[in-house]
């Protein structure tokens, strides 16, 4: 299995593949609207509105598993984040990152990672970096501020398609 063949659901429940994706460099992020790490939202708009005409896309999937940060409907959550960070990126369906009902596209994450060997995510804001291939290339905890990523998107970003 690729990650250009995972579904995924919008906000609105449409399903999408993720083969939509498929030659861009991508930032999978597990986000929440109550969390210590929300105020990351504007530094991923920032990733965003610098590198996305060059093709790079933000995927945020909401997330309640840890703390009961992602409260509320999936409405709620992407009115939050239009207003309080003006977020353009594209939000799905919140997920699960662990355990038994965890999203599929978490566990192809955990299981294509380098160096984590499938461990589970420990909170919100975890970070996965993906090439315009479909493989993943780093996982960054919660605690790197997206900013810190951007060298690492940009060198993926100059590579060419294999």
């Amino acid at each position: 299995m690729s990650l250009y063949q995972i579904r995924v659901e919008d906000i609105n429940n449409n399903v999408v593949l993720l083969s939509r994706y498929k030659g861009k460099v991508l930032l999978i992020v597990n986000t929440a609207t109550e969390c210590f790490f929300t105020p990351q939202y504007e530094e991923l708009q920032k990733l965003y509105e610098k590198f996305n005409k060059k093709g790079f896309e933000i995927l945020d999937f909401p997330c309640n598993q840890f703390g009961k940060d992602a409260p509320g409907s999936i409405e709620d959550i992407n009115d939050f984040c239009l207003e309080k960070y003006d977020t353009k990126f594209p939000r799905f369906e919140k997920v699960n990152v662990n355990g038994d009902d965890e999203s599929i596209l978490y566990t192809y994450l955990k299981r294509h990672q380098k160096g984590f060997l499938n461990k589970k995510i420990k909170w919100n804001f975890t970070k996965f970096l993906v090439d315009k291939n479909g493989k993943v290339i780093k996982r960054y905890s919660p605690r790197v501020k997206p900013m810190k990523i951007s060298e690492d998107i940009e060198k993926l970003l100059k590579e060419r398609n294999e």
